[in-house]
């Protein structure tokens, strides 16, 4: 119901050109944005609007729109995060396989085209069905709020 309830408009219009990717950490409120891991250089988060369960995303705290303007240490850490949330995602809900991926700019789908990240989506024998295709409707069968204490639970067990 959170994702059809009307919304209150934003405030500002300051608000509607906000990176949610510098916010969204700067809050410190993790548990509230889905935040399941921070690193020296980047962060973890579940994707708000996911195209499948655990679909997350590995962001730089660094605000630059291109993977080619990250530094070495920066590629690194976002690397280890990946196969860090790959260790997770496997442990918790046992996924066949992944997407993973970066949409650079508009034209590629990127929502906040100013803020490289990269997706991590599991993948299931037979997780497409025919809603998307009839009714351009994904069914998820388990709330953002139920993946992120999993997945934060999975997080801690696997870490080395």
């Amino acid at each position: 119901m959170q994702y059809i309830a009307p919304k209150t408009p934003p405030q500002s219009t300051e608000q509607e050109h906000e990176c949610i990717f510098c916010t969204l950490p700067a809050a410190h409120r993790d548990a509230e944005n889905h935040i399941l891991y921070r690193g020296e250089r980047c962060y973890m988060m579940l994707n708000l609007y996911p195209y499948n369960n655990g679909h997350l995303m590995i962001v730089p705290y660094q605000h630059v729109g291109s993977i080619e303007k990250l530094d070495s240490a920066t590629l690194t850490e976002l690397m280890e995060q990946a196969q860090l949330a790959l260790r997770a995602l496997r442990f918790a809900m046992k996924p066949d396989g992944f997407n993973m991926g970066i949409n650079e700019g508009k034209v590629a789908g990127a929502g906040y085209a100013d803020h490289m990240h990269l997706h991590i989506v599991p993948r299931w024998e037979g997780d497409t069905n025919f809603m998307p295709i009839l009714a351009d409707v994904k069914v998820m069968p388990q709330h953002l709020d139920a993946v992120y204490e999993e997945l934060k639970q999975a997080l801690e067990m696997v870490k080395e």
